[in-house]
């Protein structure tokens, strides 16, 4: 019996390649993505896109220039600039120190490992002020700078956001937990001596003379008489319409990043009653902000960097910026040109024919937000959200140019592409069926709601598979297109995203339920036969015996599905920002990587055995038994 199972393994392994346990393999990134901080010092910006550090040229404000460029391989969380020096605070890389004396070629000559995620700084003399979330607040010192050291560290709170120093103390921003006062007058000895509670959660700091001023996320901007360390006292609030993330203060005004709701001027002359003096809007949304000779310079998100002159606070107004990529959600591949929906800006084309090196080629814009991407022949169809299917010639991957679109009555979250038909998943609408073979004129033909929230769908011959949301997977005939009808079900114990399918089994991205495998064999009656739970994945892709699974917020999971009530995992590989999006061809794995762009990965197909026996290594067989 025994050696009968072990030939059935034997035989399976033939048949599904597994993966060693080295892959999947990172082969490169296209690394940008929003921007989340800024730091400026004379004529020069720098500001994150990504996980890419830009140095651009302010000299004229009204026309910034990019003139230097370093990928940190982690997001650019923060940046603090002093001296011909840029300290960044880089996520889970910790602190990285750059020399900036040639901006063109801004070269990393130092780094800190801070054993957690570093999010946010602060520089005063000699010392430099980290804060994270798993990491309390570490002090630095940089008085080398190519040498940073840690000289001491305390908990600082619950979740550490933003850091200010005046004088003696550390001023912390600690999320729900308020205002935290760290003593660092003996920098190896950085203790806790006051705290006071906010009416929001606290993201952002600022100090000036006896005030703290707190970024207090809808309940907009408070202010703390801190004159005495240990006693801090709230002595005003202004409720900002969006939401505060980031605040300066100068002059008598804290000019504050108000997410949605752009860049807020609010007089605080008296600190008892802040009061809104002026207001400019951003494209993007406002995470922070730094002020420099009468301008704001604004970390804009999907935004870039957004300058607003600042002479008249009551009248801030945009004078320049500068670009970049907003959180990439989804991708589909053609060839050697991958098509990423960046969620607030539309679709980017990037070669990716030197995966070590992709290159963005293309871009156009879409009205509203980029949900999903699917390629066939020389279109592109993105699911847009509120505007429905959107259709891009893309015969020429360096231009491409929407030439249809079809609206829909939800929200389109995902998007197939069977023959002359495309099939979005619209939300609380359901399944929407459109006839492509007008490119120029997509035109719905049939439709059929849902019960649950449709996200995501993928098609079999006369079947569609929709991923429901709590409603899990739901089986429609399509056989005809005009009038698809609902034939099967199979809940699922998280939420549905998005579902691959293969011969006789759909792979279900079931969101914290994890991935599931159900039998659709029989499309009426769909069968759950396996599932790997434990983390959260919002998107799924199938080939060749293996399914591949977005792991939000890790990275990529690979499952060998050969036998689909044992799904096995056998391999995984972190990406530096959050995976929402993926998708796999013959050679490569592609991650839409939210904050930093996408990456390149080996799909894991080359060897045959995971146990050693292509390379002799025999310590990993089992034993046989006759």
């Amino acid at each position: 019996m025994q050696r009968s199972l072990l030939l059935a393994a034997f035989c399976l392994a033939l048949a599904s390649p597994a993966p060693g346990q080295d892959c999947p393999q990172l082969l490169g990134r296209w690394p940008y993505g929003p921007t989340l901080a800024v730091a400026v010092s004379g004529t020069l910006a720098a500001f994150g896109s990504g996980s890419v550090l830009l140095v651009a040229d302010v000299s004229d404000p009204a026309a910034p220039v990019v003139i230097g460029e370093l990928d940190l391989a982690d997001w650019v969380g923060d940046i603090a600039v002093s001296g011909p020096y840029a300290y960044v605070a880089a996520g889970s890389r910790g602190l990285v120190v750059l020399d900036l004396s040639q901006p063109s070629i801004p070269t990393q000559v130092g780094s800190l490992d801070t054993a957690g995620i570093a999010t946010r700084i602060a520089v005063s003399g000699n010392l430099l002020y980290v804060v994270g979330s798993s990491l309390g607040l570490v002090v630095v010192d940089i008085s080398t700078p190519t040498n940073p050291i840690e000289v001491g560290s305390c908990a600082a709170g619950e979740e550490p956001a933003d850091v200010a120093v005046l004088g003696d103390h550390a001023y912390v921003a600690d999320s729900s937990f308020g205002l935290r006062v760290v003593d660092v007058s003996i920098a190896t000895n950085p203790h806790e001596v006051g705290s006071a509670a906010t009416t929001g959660e606290a993201w952002g700091v600022a100090v000036s003379t006896n005030y703290a001023y707190l970024a207090c996320d809808a309940s907009g901007l408070q202010v703390f008489d801190v004159s005495v360390p240990s006693s801090p006292s709230p002595v005003g609030l202004y409720d900002t319409p969006g939401y505060a993330l980031g605040v300066a203060v100068s002059g008598g005004y804290a000019y504050v990043a108000d997410f949605e709701l752009g860049l807020r001027v609010v007089d605080v002359s008296n600190p008892a009653s802040p009061t809104e003096v002026g207001s400019c809007d951003t494209p993007g949304h406002a995470w922070g902000l730094v002020l420099s000779a009468a301008h704001a310079y604004v970390a804009d998100e999907h935004g870039g960097l957004r300058v607003v002159d600042t002479s008249t606070p009551a009248n801030p107004f945009e004078v320049g910026s500068h670009e970049t990529a907003g959180p990439a959600v989804a991708v589909a591949v053609s060839r050697v040109h991958a098509y990423v929906a960046d969620r607030f800006a539309g679709l980017r084309v990037i070669d990716f024919s030197s995966p070590s090196g992709p290159l963005e080629v293309g871009f156009s814009s879409t009205p509203e937000f980029a949900e999903a991407v699917a390629v066939s022949g020389i279109h592109a169809f993105v699911a847009n959200g509120d505007s429905g299917l959107r259709v891009f010639d893309i015969s020429t991957p360096g231009s491409p140019s929407e030439i249809g679109s079809c609206d829909t009555p939800g929200l389109a979250r995902g998007v197939a592409i069977s023959g002359d038909l495309a099939y979005v998943a619209d939300g609380y609408s359901g399944l929407r069926i459109v006839d492509v073979s007008t490119p120029s004129i997509p035109t719905e033909i049939g439709w059929i709601d849902t019960p649950g929230y449709a996200r995501g769908v993928a098609v079999k011959g006369i079947h569609a598979l929709v991923a429901d949301g709590d409603s899990g997977l739901r089986i429609v005939d399509v056989s005809t297109p005009s009038s698809p009808s609902a034939i099967g079900s199979c809940d699922t114990p998280g939420s549905a995203w998005d579902v691959a399918v293969s011969s006789d089994c759909a792979y279900v991205a079931d969101g914290g339920g994890g991935l599931r495998v159900i039998d659709v064999s029989n499309p009426s009656n769909p069968v759950e036969t396996g599932f790997h739970d434990g983390f959260t994945s919002f998107d799924v892709a199938f080939l060749g015996g293996l399914a591949y699974a977005a792991d939000y917020p890790d990275g990529v999971r690979v499952f060998d599905v050969s036998d689909p009530w044992l799904p096995v995992e056998v391999g995984f590989a972190e990406t530096p920002g959050t995976p929402w999006g993926l998708t796999v061809t013959g050679s490569h794995v592609l991650v839409a990587d939210d904050l930093m762009g996408l990456a390149i990965f080996d799909n894991c197909q080359g060897g045959l055995f995971a146990d050693g026996f292509e390379s002799g290594d025999t310590s990993a067989w089992s034993a046989t038994v006759p």
